[in-house]
């Protein structure tokens, strides 16, 4: 029972994966132009993500131990 239900878990994520392009369906179709824009942007322009929907990552790391600076933000509840 153990190994069908193993099977059967393997099989399908090995069904998730999406191995084609993504276009739209034959009966819709892209959105239109976007005013001022030279051109109409195609299904891979669609998904690109804007810099600020996905900023970089900011990976510097404390090299040595720092006194904080006093916060005057910082206040007890009252």
């Amino acid at each position: 029972m153990r190994t069908l239900v193993a099977f059967a878990a393997v099989l399908l994520l090995s069904a998730c994966g999406q191995k084609a392009d993504l276009e739209p369906l034959a009966s819709q179709d892209l959105p239109p132009t976007p005013y001022g824009a030279p051109a109409r942007p195609d299904a891979e322009d669609l998904l690109k993500l804007d810099p600020l929907a996905a900023p970089d990552r900011s990976v510097e790391l404390r090299k040595r131990s720092e006194e904080r600076q006093d916060d005057p933000f910082d206040l007890p509840p009252e």
